[in-house]
C-alpha cells in the first residue's frame, strides 16, 4: 500500500521510537517469512494496520495500534531452529510476544490482548476482542501471505 506524503509523515512519527529501540532491533536477527526479518514483518504489519485504520475510518488510537502491531511478534527467538521451547511456534509465540511486550514496554490490557490474539484463527480460542486486535490480526495475515508468497530467497 502506498502512503500519501501526510500518511508517511504521520506514520514515521508514530513508529520512530520503535525502529531504534535496541530490544526491538534484536528482531532483525530472525527470519520470519520467506527472507523477511521479524523486525521488517512487524514494521509492515504496523504500516498496514495504520493504513487500514485510517482509510477505513475505523477510529482506533493510532499510537496504540502501531505499538501493538510492532510488538505482535516480539518473541525473540529463531522459530526455524529445533527447540522444545518453541516446538509449537504457531500456537505459542503470540503469548510469548505479549508477555515480552508487557515485560519490556508499557502496554495496556487492550494492547496485550491484541498481541495475544493475533494468531486467530489458528489459536481458535484466542480471538481478537477489540477493533485494535482485529486490525492487527488482519494486517498480520495480509503481510504474512505476501511475504510467504513473494519474498523467498
Amino acid at each position: 500500500m502506498r502512503l500519501s506524503a501526510k500518511e508517511e509523515n504521520d506514520f514515521s512519527s508514530l513508529i520512530e521510537k520503535y525502529v531504534s529501540d535496541p530490544d526491538l532491533c534484536r528482531m532483525k536477527n530472525y527470519v520470519q517469512h520467506g527472507n523477511v526479518t521479524t523486525f521488517m514483518h512487524c514494521v509492515k504489519v504496523a504500516q498496514t494496520s495504520f493504513v487500514l485504520n485510517r482509510r477505513l475510518h475505523l477510529g482506533v488510537n493510532e499510537e496504540k495500534l502501531v505499538k501493538a502491531a510492532m510488538l505482535h511478534d516480539f518473541y525473540l527467538y529463531d522459530w526455524h531452529e529445533k527447540s522444545d521451547d518453541h516446538r509449537l511456534h504457531g500456537f505459542t509465540h503470540a503469548q510469548k510476544a505479549a508477555d515480552n511486550a508487557r515485560r519490556y514496554f508499557n502496554i495496556d490490557k487492550e494492547e496485550y490482548f491484541a498481541i495475544r490474539s493475533h494468531m486467530w484463527p489458528l489459536n481458535i480460542t484466542r480471538n481478537p476482542i477489540s477493533r485494535l486486535g482485529w486490525i492487527v490480526c488482519m494486517a498480520d495475515k495480509l503481510c504474512a501471505a505476501k511475504e510467504t508468497l513473494f519474498y523467498r530467497s
